[in-house]
């Protein structure tokens, strides 16, 4: 787990070396053991280490022999050990046991394809002066990020946007991607909110060589998974045998390691499943609040009693706003979802012990564990034809609809935005997939939008905050093929969500956590701008330097917020994400507070 950066000039041009290096400083908390950079003939791939397999051994970038090619990585490659056998006995022995080295060695033998030998999470850069090339590529489903700027001469990459904008190139809005931003809840990849940054898209690859050619290719697709039909005794056999291995393999570290554990279905059964491998007690770690609508501490302790493990649990209060400014620093995006704080507490918890968690991130986008699942798919909507449930499938998913987006955006941001259609995304995937019943059309998309967009953001800024690596069993490659061969009928069944999946564990967790009401993760802000926080949500949405921006019509907002405090209209999703915008301009264009 790491942080990366680089560039790669197509004119051979260097980048001066302090700006490398504060290419690095500015990503330092991803990487705070070691610093490594190697520099030639105008290109340079860095990395800022957190050591967490082969302590001493680990040091990047690695080289090749003749100093040709050099490879960093953020992440970690679970299968490493049986890679690195695999190597030795073809002729390509690897000298330490670092699971960086063993994709440098099978680059050299195998080329940019080695990829799909991979079981991890992971950003890479590669170097190789013999093809006088840069290659880039990112993970199956995007837990590591990987951001880009191409000016046409030079690329720019970084494993976070601050540490692109540390070259001094200008900061600027790109609209679109805040036109995104207000239809999701997040900025879905490749987009930004920043002109010329773009995100790598999960599952491909980018190669930049001098003759100024940019070439990329999806190496991973997860719409090629042909659909199955089985007994359900024979998805569940295969469900647990699965995300058994998943969460053996990712116990492997040679630092000490915990778990998140919510008390939730997801986190329970991961928790259950590291006690199966593990010799001493798991590490867990929670936060509880006073308020029994977001507390789940009563439902952790549970878990942590069943399967004996070394609990920590912290009750925190639940005003968080202070870290509001924090998590968008960390972001470096605008997002709307609440959970980033509370996510950053538990990380700073766990941090204190260990270096390196599991977590349950991907079961419910995977196995329809969300109510809107429940919600939307009904008797009625079956009957619904292709065009009109995609069209509402997508209404369903947004946050602003295109109506209430005329109302609340100011002229020029109308102008800036004439062109952008957020439901080109949906549909483009939906095209993808015509051969997944509707439900796992559902979750496709949220697996491309949602979990890169947001919800791996959260573990991983949030954990690489403080330092801490974040592992997803649930999003093993394995997992994700079994989950979308598997028809919906063992998904969402009689209104239960994630059917087959309470069904399978429940032998290991209980029925009581299996089954267990959904609570969301998250803190009362609405309740807040209606209270305490009435002032600090005038200031963010109406104050002097928000009306700056140019972006909103003030009457209609200040209409939105004058409904939600009397009580009329609950807009706590809207003025949340309105509030997001304003935070992210002022950590960013006003340099306030963190990282200014």
């Amino acid at each position: 787990m790491c942080g990366i950066f680089g560039y790669f000039d197509r004119q051979g041009r260097d980048l001066p070396a302090e700006v490398l290096a504060s290419m690095g400083m500015a990503i330092r908390h991803r990487g705070p053991d070691d610093q490594g950079i190697h520099s030639v003939d105008g290109a340079a791939v860095g990395n800022q280490r957190l050591s967490i397999i082969d302590l001493s051994g680990g040091h990047q970038p690695f080289l090749s022999d003749d100093g040709k090619i050099a490879l960093v990585q953020n992440g970690e490659i679970f299968n490493h050990i049986e890679l690195a056998a695999e190597l030795e006995r073809s002729g390509y022995p690897c000298r330490t046991s670092s699971d960086t080295e063993v994709l440098l060695r099978l680059y050299e033998r195998e080329g940019i394809g080695f990829l799909s030998r991979l079981n991890g999470m992971f950003a890479i850069a590669i170097h190789d002066a013999r093809e006088g090339a840069l290659y880039l590529a990112r993970d199956r489903i995007g837990v590591k990020p990987l951001f880009l700027h191409d000016d046409g001469t030079r690329v720019l990459f970084a494993s976070e946007i601050k540490s692109l904008l540390a070259t001094g190139i200008r900061r600027e809005v790109d609209y679109e991607g805040l036109d995104h931003f207000l239809t999701f809840n997040y900025v879905p990849p490749p987009y930004t909110a920043f002109a010329g940054i773009r995100h790598l898209e999960p599952g491909h690859w980018l190669r930049v060589d001098r003759h100024g050619k940019s070439r990329s290719e999806r190496w991973w697709n997860l719409a090629s998974v042909e659909p199955e039909q089985h007994s359900e005794t024979r998805w569940i056999e295969e469900f647990n045998d699965l995300l058994d291995d998943a969460v053996r393999l990712r116990l492997r570290a040679d630092v000490p390691f915990g778990a998140f554990l919510s008390g939730g279905v997801d986190s329970s059964t991961i928790v259950g499943l590291m006690a199966r491998h593990m010799s001493s007690p798991v590490r867990t770690f929670s936060i509880g609040f006073d308020d029994p609508r977001y507390d789940e501490s009563p439902y952790a302790q549970e878990a942590a009693q069943r399967f004996h493990t070394e609990h920590t649990l912290e009750r925190v209060a639940p005003d968080m706003l202070d870290l509001w400014p924090l998590a968008t620093y960390h972001c470096d995006q605008p997002h709307g979802d609440a959970s980033f704080m509370p996510t950053y507490r538990v990380a700073e918890l766990a941090a204190r012990q260990v270096k390196m968690v599991l977590t349950g991130d991907g079961g419910d986008e995977l196995f329809a564990g969300y109510d809107k699942y429940r919600n939307f798919f009904t008797p009625s909507a079956a009957q619904l034809g292709k065009t009109e449930y995609q069209h509402k499938w997508h209404q369903s998913l947004t946050l602003f609809s295109n109506e209430a987006k005329n109302a609340l955006y100011s002229p020029n941001f109308a102008r800036q935005t004439i062109a952008s259609d957020p439901a080109r995304l949906t549909q483009a995937l939906h095209a993808q997939v015509p051969h997944f019943d509707r439900l796992n059309q559902a979750l496709f998309i949220d697996m491309q939008l949602l979990l890169p967009g947001n919800n791996l953001v959260k573990p991983d800024r949030m954990g690489m905050a403080v330092s801490l690596e974040a592992r997803t069993p649930f999003l093993d490659y394995r997992m994700m093929e079994f989950a979308f061969r598997m028809p919906a009928e063992f998904k969402l069944r009689d209104g239960i969500t994630k059917y087959l999946f309470k069904k399978a564990v429940t032998p290991l967790i209980g029925e009581a956590l299996a089954y267990r009401k959904k609570q969301m993760f998250t803190v009362p802000i609405g309740d807040w701008l209606r209270t305490t926080q009435a002032d600090y949500g005038t200031e963010l949405l109406l104050g002097e330097r928000a009306s700056t921006r140019n972006l909103f019509n003030r009457d209609h907002l200040r209409k939105m917020l004058s409904e939600h405090v009397i009580g009329t209209h609950n807009h706590t999703r809207e003025l949340r994400a309105c509030m997001a915008i304003e935070l992210w301009f002022r950590s960013f264009f006003d340099n306030d507070g963190v990282g200014a």
